[in-house]
């Protein structure tokens, strides 16, 4: 069963997506980043370019010839490759193929609309008897 990570208290859930997919590149874990929304997944690209002055986390979308040697990828839609690990989710629903994963990060920024969409996916999942843990990042 897929475990769980939900991370409260995001200032920039984008920041902390690219923290979280350079960890991942670092420690050799595959992730798939779930981005929706067009502009969201544009954003995100952009900063995995930009993201630390020293570093670069090489990433691409699933439908790039360097996809299956790429350990960071960007997906609209459910494609789930083989090999990956880890979802991260950017929208502001369950993404319909996180059960295909070992582990799911899920992002909730500070504002009241981000909140409420985090509270409704924490609930599904815990009703569902996923094992959750909690990251409250306004805690450092």
């Amino acid at each position: 069963m897929t475990n769980i990570d939900f991370y409260f208290n995001a200032e920039d859930r984008l920041q902390v997506a690219c923290r979280l997919a350079a960890k991942a590149a670092s420690q050799n874990t595959r992730m798939l980043i779930y981005a929706p929304d067009g502009d969201t997944a544009s954003r995100v690209d952009k900063l995995l370019w930009t993201w630390q002055a020293t570093g670069f986390v090489p990433h691409c979308a699933p439908h790039d010839a360097l996809a299956a040697e790429t350990p960071v990828l960007i997906a609209a839609g459910e494609e789930a490759p083989e090999g990956f690990a880890v979802l991260l989710n950017l929208s502001s629903e369950c993404p319909p193929h996180f059960e295909r994963f070992e582990r799911l990060c899920e992002l909730v920024g500070r504002d009241d609309e981000e909140k409420k969409s985090g509270r409704g996916r924490y609930r599904y999942y815990r009703e569902r008897g996923y094992k959750i843990t909690d990251h409250d990042l306004a805690n450092g």
